[in-house]
């Protein structure tokens, strides 16, 4: 499968940046809330080299406040018609777990949906997506944030995953839908060393042959193990980013552009 031209091209792993107009997200929440600031991360995500921009309006940290879909659409709709009139030809992922909010964000321009709960939070995601017929971005999870924390239990992480990916697929699939990225969901009902044990296995999520996505910048699987903190974690960041591509992954959320662009480029000269 080859995803829309406009958003994936197989020449070059793909650079999202994050761009998140929340108050509270685990690093950079409350930066971006306001037309200037939001306005001048956006030209600093698509100057720095991003071939996306990730647009998110809910913080999901655990013990982040969630705020409810009319907030969400009030936060995120009036930013993705700013972003769409300056930048027409950069495509727009929306991360959201809401099919509604999915649908009017499609609606008002944006070109990928990015669900972090893998359509688990709103039974309507998966139909809205292939009604949409745009490309989605398949995360792995298992339940709320504010619960992630006890739903760590697995036999084998790497297995599991790669199960609940397969089921929600053949869902798309059946359903009609066309492009579909995978996401292991790092840091989601997980714990630290599972998180670890994923990353070392990467490799095994080429059985999908469908974009693999990997979104690990700056959290608490690097700072925890190198015991700083989320603004120290840039170069543990670097570092897994540069494994990831080197075992498959095609796309890097990140909040940090042009250290991703500069790790892509080295690797492009290895592989």
């Amino acid at each position: 499968m080859v995803l829309q031209k406009k958003i994936y091209n197989a020449d070059k792993p793909l650079v999202m940046g994050i761009l998140n107009v929340t108050p509270d997200s685990f690093f950079d929440g409350g930066r971006y809330t306001d037309e200037i600031s939001v306005m001048r991360r956006a030209r600093d995500i698509v100057g720095q080299g991003a071939d996306i921009i990730d647009l998110g309006a809910v913080s999901t940290r655990p013990g982040a406040d969630t705020p409810d879909q009319e907030a969400e659409l009030q936060r995120v709709l009036p930013v993705l018609k700013m972003l769409r009139a300056e930048f027409p030809h950069t495509p727009i992922s929306i991360d959201t777990f809401r099919a509604t909010v999915a649908e009017r964000c499609v609606e008002a321009g944006a070109d990928i949906i990015n669900d972090i709960s893998g359509g688990l939070f709103d039974k309507r995601m998966l139909p809205t997506v292939a009604a949409l017929q745009v490309p989605y971005v398949l995360m792995h999870n298992r339940t709320t944030p504010d619960r992630m924390a006890q739903a760590t239990q697995y036999t084998d992480v790497v297995t599991e995953v790669i199960h609940f990916l397969s089921e929600n697929m053949e869902t798309l699939y059946r359903l009609g839908a066309k492009d579909v990225i995978v996401d292991p969901g790092f840091g989601f009902a997980k714990t630290l060393d599972q998180n670890y044990e994923l990353m070392r296995r990467l490799d095994e999520f080429a059985v999908f042959d469908e974009p693999l996505l990997v979104g690990i910048s700056r959290k608490s699987m690097i700072y925890k193990l190198l015991g700083n903190t989320a603004d120290d974690a840039l170069n543990g960041t670097t570092a897994l980013n540069t494994y990831a591509l080197l075992h498959g992954a095609k796309f890097l959320r990140v909040h940090d552009v042009t250290e991703a662009v500069q790790c892509r480029t080295i690797v492009s000269k290895l592989i």
